[in-house]
């Protein structure tokens, strides 16, 4: 990926990724030589029937043997197999993180549970109990905990995949790149602790706007980060200047400000919740910024640590942060009605968004990981409509509509007016050769004709003149 490429959603490295897909391995930009549509065998025709039909059919076997291994190799390739496991990745991201959201909104929804019964003289009664879960930094807290699996899972599939390795060098070459780029053991946990805030603050925001918004409308505000992070990259990092990302900047701020002002500004908790939620896109671009500019390139090895600690502070530095907001009553938690089921499946799925995003660049291209957020959006919108009724209208439609139109102007490469001017220079170059294909066409029937017509009037007028030349 070129330096003014925007990096995935869920992870800070940015790899080099290809502006233009070729379905060929060794082919050059543009062609396709060995696509299905494509055959170097011709049919010679002889002047009989049998000779043609020898000559036919070893031709048109070759061609067909011809058009199934130039299926084959155009279908099997390495960038073919690339956009197989791409579309699989979007699928896997869109489903963990419309269910992650959806899971910490269902923690929200107040319902009846039944409580311990009680007799009066003959008949019994039963009393329903509506228990509210309103513990926002609890849940975040929790789902944090489980980034502690990342270095774990990134060791036993190295065990697995490298045999040769043993476990301590698999540990000490993920220490070791830190080594080398400066990091002393004192400053290295001081910036993951500060990582660890900055990862806490945003995912609180997040999940907090939940407690006010439908899942929809926050993952549409979620999906502005990839602006934020273009801005910054451009100010901080120093990156390409791209005249139509600055342009989908300004329709994401569009339509954030038209779902800030759906349901109005009076009396109205909408505005307090897209602010959260905007905020929680500005935390996370700001994330991916600082893990760029502070710990730059990273491995594999290194992002899990990286998460790794972060769980680990977070778990270690926080948790009396939980009983302080428990214990004065700032939210809500009932330990034995607890939805247990319900909180261990948004950190698993969210856990499993994580994963995909900071590891599938390894069997993808970065664009694909990057499409699993605003592919989001839509699947989201039809469990909203589904579970809870929801209705997109009115400035709530044109916002999402904006938003997702500023996403895809920030994902266009940096020298996308080269890749237009391509495609109007091609297309005027068919029109041309169409057109002089059908000229040529019409020119030799026309000559075809001329000739028909003199020979047949020299043949009228042989018939029609007497030996002496006169007209019979």
């Amino acid at each position: 990926m070129r330096d003014g490429d925007i990096p995935t959603i869920f992870n800070p490295r940015r790899f080099r990724t290809p502006s233009v897909v070729v379905t060929g391995d060794e082919q050059p930009r543009g062609s396709v030589p060995n696509g299905p549509f494509t055959s170097s065998a011709h049919l010679q025709h002889t002047d009989s029937v049998t000779g043609s039909q020898q000559a036919a059919e070893p031709s048109s076997g070759s061609g067909a043997l011809h058009k199934l291994k130039s299926c084959k190799n155009s279908c099997c390739s390495r960038s073919a197999r690339k956009i197989y496991f791409g579309v699989c990745v979007t699928i896997c991201v869109t489903a963990s993180w419309v269910g992650a959201t959806h899971c910490i909104k269902y923690l929200y929804l107040r319902r009846p549970v039944p409580n311990t019964s009680y007799s009066n003289n003959s008949n019994s009664m039963h009393r329903h109990i509506v228990v509210p879960y309103n513990a926002p930094f609890f849940t975040t807290w929790f789902c944090t905990n489980w980034t502690v699996l990342f270095f774990p899972l990134y060791f036993i599939c190295c065990l697995i995949s490298t045999k040769c390795k043993s476990p301590g060098s698999i540990l000490w070459e993920s220490v070791w790149n830190f080594r080398d780029k400066g990091f002393t053991a004192a400053r290295f946990l001081t910036r993951c602790s500060l990582f660890c805030l900055l990862w806490v603050a945003t995912n609180y925001m997040y999940i907090h706007s939940l407690r006010i918004l439908l899942a929809t409308d926050v993952m549409a505000l979620f999906a502005t980060n990839v602006s934020c992070v273009y801005l910054l990259s451009w100010v901080i990092l120093h990156e390409q200047f791209v005249g139509v990302r600055i342009v989908a900047v300004i329709l994401c701020d569009t339509g954030i400000a038209l779902l800030a002002y759906m349901d109005g500004i009076t009396g109205s908790p909408t505005l307090g919740g897209v602010v959260l939620a905007a905020c929680a896109a500005a935390g996370s671009a700001v994330y991916k910024v600082l893990f760029k500019k502070v710990i730059g390139e990273a491995s594999y090895g290194q992002v899990s640590l990286f998460f790794s600690l972060i769980g680990l502070f977070n778990a270690a530095l926080l948790w009396p942060l939980c009983l302080v907001l428990y214990f004065t009553r700032v939210e809500t938690l009932y330990w034995e009605q607890l939805p247990w089921p319900a909180l261990l499946a948004a950190s698993g799925l969210s856990l499993a968004a994580n994963l995909l995003g900071n590891f599938s660049v390894a069997l993808t291209y970065d664009l694909f990981i990057t499409l699993g957020l605003i592919t989001a959006v839509p699947v989201s919108a039809a469990l909203d409509v589904v579970l809870y009724g929801a209705h997109f209208v009115g400035m709530k439609l044109a916002g999402m509509i904006l938003i997702a139109v500023g996403f895809f102007l920030v994902m266009f490469p940096d020298n996308w007016p080269d890749y237009i001017t391509r495609l109007l220079r091609n297309l005027i170059m068919l029109s041309h050769s169409a057109r002089w294909s059908r000229r040529n066409r019409h020119g030799a029937q026309g000559s075809q004709r001329r000739d028909i017509v003199d020979y047949r009037t020299g043949y009228i007028r042989s018939h029609l003149r007497s030996p002496s030349g006169r007209v019979r």
